[in-house]
């Protein structure tokens, strides 16, 4: 287990983060900019930071107040970089040789060769890195880094660049890497599918500072404040007003949109309190509005439809965008809210 407590200062950027991090994979998700590559430069030892503790399996690696500032090289910390960072001078082979140098000749040799057929990579060791693909590329990193038996593994968006059939090879290898070798893995990377299809647990970082922490399934369904919900860019957010509450039935009554819609209680909040409304856009429903609006069901007027890989986004007036399985170009709708997928964020 990795357990870090970091404050580093970087001109007028402030890094302020504590977390840990147990066996299986834990993202580091948020924009370019945040801090996600600096936090794990700090945890490898390539800066150090102004103040904190860093532990892994309760060794110190870096702690401010004792003076302790153990050498990257001596942190068994396994750091696979945006750019690969394998010798171009070198084969594959000789990359992979490299990180286990120190063994006998007959143990070096049979390791090796065991990661090269655990990550398929016996078609490209007599090339060097600028003949491989990008995925040899990132197989080979992984597995160089593993050979150094870690007990930790840092990947700084190790998906950087791949194609849509790479990047699921990628996936896979992970998958493999974290049930075979059974050591923490952080993950940084501002892609939320790829995080929420890795991640045992999702630490949420913005301008240096983590907003949420826990599983991501968690954090998509309920994200902690407004700013999350942005940052995750997956949800339609709306104003509105709690217009009833009823702890008894738990529910509520809200205004959105100048309409009114039934939702869950909202522990918390009261009558007359002014609200975003979260929801997210593949939560929603919508029907060409053809006779009378249901219980849960507003009219809008559609403004334009965006053909996605995964389907299609029809946009409404005001902000209200839901997810559909096919195009449809008739103005008139109803959008349906039911009071489960409603999640409200003080403002």
């Amino acid at each position: 287990m990795i357990q870090a407590r970091l404050r580093k200062q970087l001109g007028s950027f402030r890094l302020e983060a504590e977390f840990e991090a147990r066996a299986g994979v834990t993202v580091l998700f948020g924009a370019s900019g945040s801090g996600k590559t600096l936090t794990l430069d700090c945890i490898a030892g390539f800066r150090q930071p102004d103040e904190g503790r860093i532990l892994l399996d309760d060794a110190i690696l870096y702690d401010a107040a004792a003076k302790v500032n153990v050498p990257p090289r001596e942190r068994r910390c396994g750091y696979v970089f945006q750019n690969y960072a394998l010798f171009p001078h070198m084969t594959l082979r000789q990359n992979l040789e490299f990180a286990v140098e120190p063994l006998p000749r007959l143990e070096r040799h049979r390791r090796v060769n065991e990661m090269i057929d655990k990550f398929k990579l016996a078609d490209a060791v007599a090339r060097r890195p600028a003949e491989l693909s990008g995925g040899q590329r990132q197989r080979g990193s992984i597995a160089r880094a593993l050979l150094a038996s870690p007990k930790l593994l840092l990947l700084d968006e190790p998906a950087r660049g791949l194609d849509a059939p790479l990047r699921a090879d990628l996936y896979e290898v992970l998958r493999q890497v974290r049930a075979e070798f059974a050591l923490p893995i952080i993950l940084v990377t501002h892609d939320l599918d790829e995080g929420c299809q890795l991640g045992d647990e999702m630490l949420i970082m913005s301008h240096g500072r983590l907003v949420q922490t826990g599983p991501p399934a968690g954090i998509v369904t309920q994200p902690a404040s407004l700013d999350v919900a942005r940052l995750l860019g997956q949800y339609n957010l709306l104003p509105a007003e709690i217009l009833q509450l009823d702890p008894q039935r738990g529910t509520s009554l809200l205004r959105v949109l100048d309409h009114e819609i039934p939702g869950r209680y909202y522990p918390g909040h009261f009558k007359g309190d002014r609200v975003w409304l979260c929801v997210r856009h593949s939560s929603l429903s919508a029907r060409p509005l053809e006779g009378r609006l249901g219980p849960h069901e507003i009219a809008v007027t559609l403004q334009r439809t965006s053909i996605r890989a995964r389907g299609v986004l029809l946009e409404f007036e005001q902000g209200l965008a839901v997810e559909a399985a096919e195009a449809d170009n008739r103005k008139e709708w109803a959008v349906a809210f039911p009071p489960s997928a409603l999640h409200v964020l003080s403002k």
